[in-house]
C-alpha cells in the first residue's frame, strides 16, 4: 500500500500537466491546488504548500517552476494604481477597419495598456489603460491609439471607482 502511494506520487510529480490537443496545458488536481494556495498567498512557503497538497517542498518547487515556464501563471506584486501615482484608468473600446490582430499587437506594445482582448460585439478590441492623469489618458487615446492605421473609432469608459479586482478565478 505504501509503495502505491509513493509510486502514484512520483507519477503525479512527473506529469503535473500535459498538453491538450489545442496546445494548452491540462492541469491535474495537484497543480490546481498549488495554484489555489499561491492565489491565497503568493509568498506562501513551498514547504507549507507541500503539506497542504501532499507533496515534498522540492516537488512543489518543480511544479511551480513548470507552471511559470508554461505561462500558466505568474507570481507578481499587484499594486493599487492610485497609491503608486496612476490616478486615471479607463476601458477603451476600439473599432477597427481591416486586420484586428495588428491593432491588438500595437496596443499590447503600449506601456499604459494593461489588458487587451479581441471581442465580438460592439467593439473589435477592449483595452484597459492606466495613466497618471486625464491629460496623459487624452494623449494616449488621441495621439497614439487613434493615430494607428486601421483604427476607425474609439469609445472611452473612464473608471470612477474600482469596486472589485480579483485574481482568484484560476481554480474554481
Amino acid at each position: 500500500m505504501h509503495s502505491e502511494v509513493v509510486a502514484s506520487r512520483s507519477a503525479d510529480q512527473r506529469d503535473s500537466s500535459r498538453e491538450s490537443r489545442n496546445g494548452t496545458p491540462q492541469l491535474d488536481a495537484v497543480s490546481l491546488a498549488i495554484i489555489q494556495q499561491l492565489q491565497e498567498d503568493g509568498r506562501r512557503p513551498y514547504a507549507a504548500i507541500g503539506k497542504a497538497v501532499g507533496l515534498s517542498e522540492a516537488a512543489v518547487r518543480q511544479r511551480v517552476q513548470k507552471l511559470l515556464d508554461q505561462g500558466v501563471m505568474q507570481i507578481v506584486a499587484v499594486t493599487d494604481p492610485l497609491t503608486v501615482g496612476f490616478r486615471r484608468q479607463a476601458m477603451v473600446g476600439v473599432n477597427v477597419e481591416g486586420d484586428v490582430e495588428s491593432i491588438a499587437d500595437a496596443l499590447t506594445a503600449m506601456s499604459e495598456v494593461e489588458y487587451v482582448v479581441m471581442t465580438a460585439g460592439s467593439f473589435d478590441i477592449l483595452a484597459e489603460i492606466v495613466c497618471e492623469d486625464d491629460d496623459h489618458l487624452l494623449d494616449v487615446i488621441n495621439k497614439r491609439i487613434r493615430a494607428l492605421p486601421g483604427v476607425r473609432s474609439t469609445e472611452s469608459f473612464v473608471y470612477l471607482k474600482l469596486k472589485k479586482q480579483t485574481y482568484m478565478w484560476g481554480t474554481r
